[in-house]
């Protein structure tokens, strides 16, 4: 196809993370790429019954995406999507659906356009690998979470008291504030305003859950006291970074 010379024609691997309508036949699909980070196009013909795209364009499926890039103003157009992978979890599984529809909706919130994240890319198609199959969908989350805000750089401190930069001791409570930016330590508690309590065999899962190794958190197991601590925690960071409360979360905390 002809590109004119303000525009260039790119291929890449996309996972579509939001669909509208845009006309009668067609769509704006925004997909997270492995290359381009977020981009929003114009798939022309694609609410036809027979379009130019066929099953390819569908919430969480990955594709191969050939689209024309704009460097003006207005929307890129996609002329190509071969379906590569369909986010699938097994009948019945309705947490581990909601899962999917939370990494749409971060990737969405947390990512800008044209701002490439080959390794937040990644990570999204593991959690989806993850939530297809029988696992405990709570946990794939809270890893995605912690994963979403160390690439973007919102991590919350989780070694030492983010007031007076000491360790916790192994003896104390540590308290977590999001809007501090991470643990206060029993002695800087007072200074803060109701910070979340968290146990130190909680603390300890949610450090796993923030390493880099793609083995560890997966074999965690902690009892569901520790788990509610992490989900507490994790909500408050998550929203803290966003500045609002993620639509997907109230069904994820059913």
């Amino acid at each position: 196809m002809y590109a004119a010379p303000d525009m260039s024609t790119e291929k890449t691997q996309g996972l579509v993370i939001r669909m509208a309508d845009f006309s009668e036949s067609s769509r704006v699909v925004t997909f997270f790429t492995r290359d381009w980070g977020k981009i929003a196009v114009v798939a022309k013909g694609a609410r036809r019954l027979k379009g130019p795209f066929e099953a390819a364009l569908d919430l969480l499926t990955v594709c191969n995406i050939v689209f024309i890039r704009k460097s003006s103003s207005g929307l890129d157009i996609l002329t190509e999507a071969k379906l590569q992978t369909r986010f699938a979890p097994r009948a019945g599984q309705l947490l581990n659906l909601y899962a999917g529809y939370y990494v749409a909706e971060l990737l969405a919130a947390f990512s800008e356009d044209y701002d490439p994240h080959p390794r937040l890319f990644d990570q999204a198609l593991l959690a989806l690998d993850w939530f297809s199959a029988e696992n405990p969908p709570q946990l794939g989350v809270m890893r995605f979470e912690m994963v979403i805000l160390k690439e973007i750089g919102q991590l919350p401190e989780l070694d030492a008291c983010v007031i007076c930069g000491n360790a916790p001791a192994s003896h104390e409570h540590p308290g977590f504030h999001a809007g501090q930016g991470g643990l206060v330590c029993g002695t800087c508690q007072p200074r803060v305003r109701a910070p979340l309590a968290i146990s130190a065999g909680g603390l300890g899962l949610l450090r796993q859950l923030a390493d880099d190794s793609e083995i560890a958190w997966k074999r965690l197991a902690g009892s569901p006291a520790q788990w509610r601590e992490l989900r507490a925690v994790a909500t408050a960071a998550i929203c803290h970074a966003l500045g609002h409360r993620p639509k997907m979360l109230r069904y994820l905390e059913q």
